[in-house]
């Protein structure tokens, strides 16, 4: 009896155990309710207070998850199993998610602070009308460098990085769209070429820069760029902008042959279980004050016209990361490639890093 009362016991046990992991993991892969909001978003790329505020205002507990690519995302979300009730993807990312169902149509009556957006960030090819997405930030890829570590040489062109002089001093962010892109870019290509010859002819001549490149780091570059140990880094304009406010040596350049212009927006995954909190969280972030909060904490260009108003003038009225449109010419938006395209960049990229070895 003894037994099977211990056996009985087993059972139970194990039963609680196997309940108790399975709450655990609904928690921290996803689980929503109607008080419950999964955030997934870049790394580093919300103010922490923001979230706090929001919980308050709504009593909705948010859980925040964030990814490290927009195809790390895409997969995640393609998946299933996993409650995301808001995503912030990048333009291509989003034009992919709605041609293969993965994005829920926004109920815009439902977002009246969309009203503060500047209407040059609305109504793109990747979204028309903003159906599924609405902006959350945007920026470029360019040029951070330090004059005095290359001889008090000014940077204007993706071709001045191939100077003899800057041997081991490059750093590039690692990402195959950036890296061919700057490489399509150096040739006077488009950055969403598909013509093979010129992507072929794109990686030969970033091979040859090779003997420049010190390495193909992420989020370090930052910190490594801030510490000198490198004159010269390929990045996006908000971590320019952190760079440049930690070391006022450095400055940040778009070159003049163009370069990506990118936007990252907020919408709600399919997978999503609370759709009223979701759009309850897109509204809180458009409301002014809030973005412009944002703004000062991520470092990133906001495409909130009002919440202009509660940035510093010396933030706003900084060319290098809040340019005047009209006169900044040669900026494309990254195309959707399709699944076969992008992987030839993707390989096209890896040979690269191969090369390098």
């Amino acid at each position: 009896m003894r037994k099977l009362i211990s056996l009985f016991a087993a059972v139970f046990f194990a039963s609680f155990v196997l309940l108790y992991a399975s709450a655990l993991l609904n928690k921290t892969e996803g689980y929503s309710g109607k008080n419950t909001l999964t955030v997934y978003n870049w790394g580093d790329y919300i103010d922490p207070a923001l979230i706090k505020k929001f919980e308050k205002q709504t009593g909705i507990k948010v859980i925040y998850q964030t990814f490290d690519s927009n195809e790390a995302m895409m997969a995640k979300i393609a998946q299933g199993g996993t409650t995301f009730d808001v995503a912030v993807p990048s333009e291509y990312a989003i034009s992919k998610m709605k041609e293969e169902g993965l994005l829920i149509p926004l109920d815009h009556s439902k977002l009246p602070n969309l009203k503060y957006i500047n209407p040059r960030f609305l109504n793109l090819s990747f979204d028309p009308g903003n159906k599924y997405s609405v902006p959350y930030f945007w920026g470029t890829v360019g040029i951070v460098y330090n004059p005095e570590m290359i001889g008090g040489k000014k940077i204007t062109s993706w071709n001045d990085l191939w100077d003899k002089d800057l041997r081991n001093q490059i750093l590039l962010v690692d990402g195959a769209r950036e890296v061919i892109g700057m490489g399509l870019n150096s040739l006077h290509y488009s950055l969403n070429d598909t013509n093979k010859k010129h992507l072929q002819e794109a990686k030969e001549k970033l091979d040859r820069l090779t003997p420049n490149v010190k390495a193909i780091v992420g989020d370090e570059i930052k910190m490594l760029l801030v510490n000198e140990e490198a004159a010269i880094g390929v990045v996006w304009s908000g971590d320019a902008a952190e760079i440049i406010a930690e070391n006022d040596k450095l400055d940040y350049v778009v070159p003049k042959e163009g370069s990506n212009l990118w936007f990252d927006n907020m919408v709600i995954p399919k997978t999503a279980k609370n759709i009223e909190g979701a759009h309850q969280f897109i509204n809180f972030m458009l409301d002014p004050k809030n973005a412009a909060q944002n703004a000062e904490y991520v470092g990133y260009s906001t495409p909130n016209e009002k919440a202009l108003d509660y940035l510093p003038k010396e933030v706003t009225e900084d060319k290098r990361f809040y340019p005047d449109f009209e006169s900044v010419g040669n900026l494309e938006v990254y195309e959707n490639l399709g699944k076969r395209m992008l992987a030839y960049y993707n390989e096209l990229f890896l040979q690269f890093k191969m090369h390098r070895k």
